[in-house]
C-alpha cells in the first residue's frame, strides 16, 4: 500500500469511528429523534389517512357524549332510584369521554393546522 492509501483509509476510519461515536452520544441521539419527531409529525399533518383517522374518532366520541348527555337529562329528574343511577352512570361516561376527546384534540390539533371542520366541536364540556 502507498502512503497516501494508507492516508485516505485512516482518514475514512477515523471518520467512521467519529460518526459512531457521535450517533452514540445524547447530543447525536437528539438529532436522530428529532429528525424522525419532524418528519412525523410533517407525514401525519399532510397524509388523508391520518387526517381521516382523526376525524373519525372525534365524530364518534362526540356522539357518544351527546348520547350519554341525553340520557343523563332525561333520567336526572326521575323519583325512580334505577333511573337515576342510569343518569348518573351516563353523567360520567359523559365526563370521562369528554376529559379523553378534550386532550385527543389537543394532542392531535396540528393534523387541521388551524382549519377544523365545522362538525367537529374544539372541546367538549362536563356536565355539572
Amino acid at each position: 500500500m502507498s502512503k497516501i492509501q494508507i492516508a485516505i483509509t485512516a482518514c475514512l476510519v477515523s471518520l467512521l469511528v467519529g460518526l459512531v461515536l457521535f450517533f452514540c452520544t445524547p447530543y447525536g441521539r437528539g438529532v436522530i429523534n428529532q429528525y424522525g419527531y419532524t418528519m412525523q409529525k410533517v407525514d401525519d399533518a399532510t397524509l388523508y389517512e391520518t387526517r381521516k383517522t382523526v376525524e373519525d374518532t372525534c365524530r364518534a366520541m362526540q356522539a357518544s357524549y351527546k348520547a350519554d348527555c341525553l340520557m343523563y337529562k332525561q333520567y336526572c329528574d326521575s323519583e325512580n332510584q334505577e333511573k337515576q343511577n342510569w343518569a348518573e352512570q351516563a353523567k360520567m361516561r359523559a365526563n370521562r369521554t369528554a376529559a379523553t376527546y378534550n386532550e385527543y384534540v389537543l394532542k392531535n390539533d396540528y393534523v387541521w393546522n388551524g382549519n377544523v371542520p365545522s362538525d367537529i366541536e374544539y372541546s367538549l364540556n362536563y356536565l355539572e
